[in-house]
């Protein structure tokens, strides 16, 4: 076969199949090998919420998108070039994300009439034989046929071959890209260590895919795809929820404390608890608690213990957490919650992503209970918003929110390490029983941040009284005159908004300080936007990008930012919850572009609405 090299800036290929087909690791390990590479990458895992879905029904189709280049990639791709599909449905599911003219590469295995008719499709239509493909190219393969003809005598049972086919997928991609299997066969060794049958099988499966791409008759192109430009450094493929793991290592080692993680298992927030777990050698203790509320309470109990207490959870479960944050608040103890949002309410999407949590996150408790916020923005950044939401919750005495969602926490990029020595200082402060004879220890009294000093059960000398009960100012003796209890809550709320004086000021992403449209985004919507804006001013638009890390307190200069654009849009995934605070502290007329359907935005329907905004400003 004759095939000829295109080179390509950057490429969308989106894998989907059954969830027994394979495809998240098919995915992930193209990733590995791109980011080995040196292409810069952005991934889209999308899982589907049943975890027995029936076979071969849209249900259970299972995708995971890959945004691949040698320029800066900030998305996971608006549209595919390349789309994979294992049978019917996850054609039917996916084809309206397909680039017309783009490739489909379809196992004719699973276009069967059985397959057909749990997709759905009306009696006697086959999508592969009539026209309705005839605007991309479609490459028909019997992966099945092949994978199995491939590991004949192999002792394999027909099941455990079909396990296979996913690795033949992938070899395939790998010849059309023109990437090594060096790494994935590394992997397979890895993986399959106690079963030799099973490494030769895969490694087999995964040879007789690239080889295919040389000896089939049907002339098919090759692509390159040039590595990204970089600053120099070492780097890694890392997912959100892996990234924030290793920023709450980092951050308790940086601060000499112990990291003590209480959680109870919860999707899209699991993976931290598995990430945490392997690394005991930092003396990182992992409790898998028996519901939420013992999960958040052992955590306090570490934190007036002397360790840092870490809990996670997502919407739901942070809502059953709810008491005993403000338990936290009231204690004045460090605690880190991340909540990786998903679609709500109640069991809701979820295995989809939301941006839905704000509110809750901001109000979500009785009475005054003011707690900071912060919002990581994209896979990398989880590691140091996670370090960032410790250092608060250390220096500022308080509980701390970090924001993440599904997008980014199962998404993938690549992270430069960081040297340890240029991750910022955390101050810690121990109380010291430096009492002279006859005085008191003074729980509660605050120093310049506002925040108490932080008093480990044992130390002779600093006994003191904690509960949930109002406390009496400086001595933390239980209280109920109706002025300590104001003064008390106004003390808790200065000391939260005392945060904007200790963090960075709010920064232009992209575009001018000043013009006519500023897009203010937060949380993972953010490479969504930065392509759009980014778009828009290279066809002549005025417009910015401000993308908000620090939601409660915010920044104290964006009111006058703000203040510096003649309109505001702000995309959310949520019905509009950041905008109702923007709107009240700032008085200002922003714009709302939401969007609940479980998936993150496209770059294209942000930029639309740039251009709608700007034009009826001209106008």
């Amino acid at each position: 076969m004759s095939s000829t090299t295109e080179i390509k800036n950057n490429v969308v290929i989106l894998f989907a199949g059954d969830s027994g087909d394979g495809i998240q690791l098919t995915g992930s390990q193209f990733t590995t090998t791109a980011a080995l590479y040196g292409n810069d990458i952005s991934t889209f895992p999308n899982f589907p919420a049943e975890i027995r879905a029936p076979q071969g029904t849209i249900a259970g189709v299972s995708g995971f998108q890959l945004h691949f280049g040698s320029e800066e990639i900030f998305t996971a791709g608006d549209a595919a070039d390349v789309l994979v599909v294992m049978n019917g449905a996850a054609l039917k599911a996916n084809l309206k994300q397909l680039k017309p003219g783009g490739i489909i590469i379809a196992n004719t295995d699973g276009f069967d009439a059985k397959n057909l008719k749990l997709a759905k499709y009306p009696e006697g239509v086959n999508p592969l034989k009539d026209s309705s493909l005839d605007k991309y190219k479609v490459y028909e393969i019997d992966v099945t046929r092949i994978t199995r003809t491939a590991l004949e005598g192999s002792g394999l049972g027909t099941k455990e071959m079909d396990r296979s086919k996913n690795m033949f997928v992938l070899g395939y991609i790998y010849w059309m890209y023109n990437r090594s299997l060096d790494n994935s066969i590394e992997f397979l060794k890895e993986q399959f260590k106690k079963r030799p049958d099973l490494i030769d099988a895969n490694i087999k499966v995964l040879k007789a895919g690239y080889n295919y791409g040389d000896t089939v008759e049907t002339p098919m192109n090759r692509y390159e795809v040039k590595p990204a430009p970089v600053s120099k450094g070492t780097y890694r493929s890392i997912m959100g929820n892996q990234a924030a793991a290793l920023g709450l290592i980092a951050a308790t080692q940086k601060a000499g404390l112990t990291l003590f993680y209480g959680t109870y298992p919860i999707t899209p927030a699991s993976d931290i608890l598995h990430e945490l777990s392997k690394h005991k050698n930092f003396g990182v203790k992992t409790f898998q608690a028996e519901d939420e509320i013992a999960a958040v309470t052992s955590a306090i109990g570490a934190s007036f213990g002397g360790s840092l207490g870490i809990t996670a959870s997502s919407g739901p479960g942070i809502a059953l957490k709810g008491e005993a944050i403000g338990l936290a608040l009231m204690l004045e103890l460090p605690l880190v919650i991340v909540n990786v949002q998903r679609g709500g309410p109640s069991t809701g999407l979820p295995t989809k992503t939301e941006q839905a949590d704000l509110m809750q996150a901001i109000y979500g408790r009785n009475g005054e209970a003011p707690v900071p916020v912060i919002a990581a923005y994209s896979p990398s950044d989880c590691f140091d918003t996670a370090f960032e939401a410790c250092r608060l919750a250390i220096e500022f005495m308080t509980p701390v929110f970090f924001l993440s969602d599904g997008y980014i926490a199962n998404g993938a990029e690549p992270w430069k390490f960081p040297a340890a020595a240029d991750l910022p200082e955390i101050k810690v402060a121990f109380a010291k029983n430096n009492l002279k004879e006859g005085e008191k220890f003074l729980p509660y009294k605050r120093n310049e941040k506002l925040a108490r000093e932080w008093a480990i059960p044992g130390t002779k000398g600093l006994e003191h009284r904690v509960g949930g009960i109002e406390k009496e100012n400086e001595t933390g003796n239980i209280s109920y005159d109706p002025e300590n209890h104001e003064l008390m809550v106004k003390l808790r709320q200065a000391k939260v908004d005392r945060i904007a004086e200790y963090v960075p000021l709010q920064t232009i992403d992209n575009g001018n300080a000043k013009g006519k449209l500023l897009v203010i985004g937060w949380g993972g919507t953010y490479g969504s936007i930065k392509t759009a804006v980014k778009d828009a001013i290279a066809e002549g638009y005025d417009v910015s990008h401000a993308h908000v890390k620090y939601l409660n307190p915010l920044p104290k200069n964006l009111g006058e930012l703000i203040k510096g654009f003649d309109k505001v849009l702000m995309p959310e995934i949520n019905s509009g919850q950041l905008i109702k605070i923007i709107r009240d502290k700032y008085l200002v007329d922003a714009k709302g572009l939401n969007k609940v359907q479980g998936l993150p935005f496209s770059s294209v329907e942000i930029k639309n609405k740039i251009v709608e905004m700007l034009s009826s400003n001209n106008e």
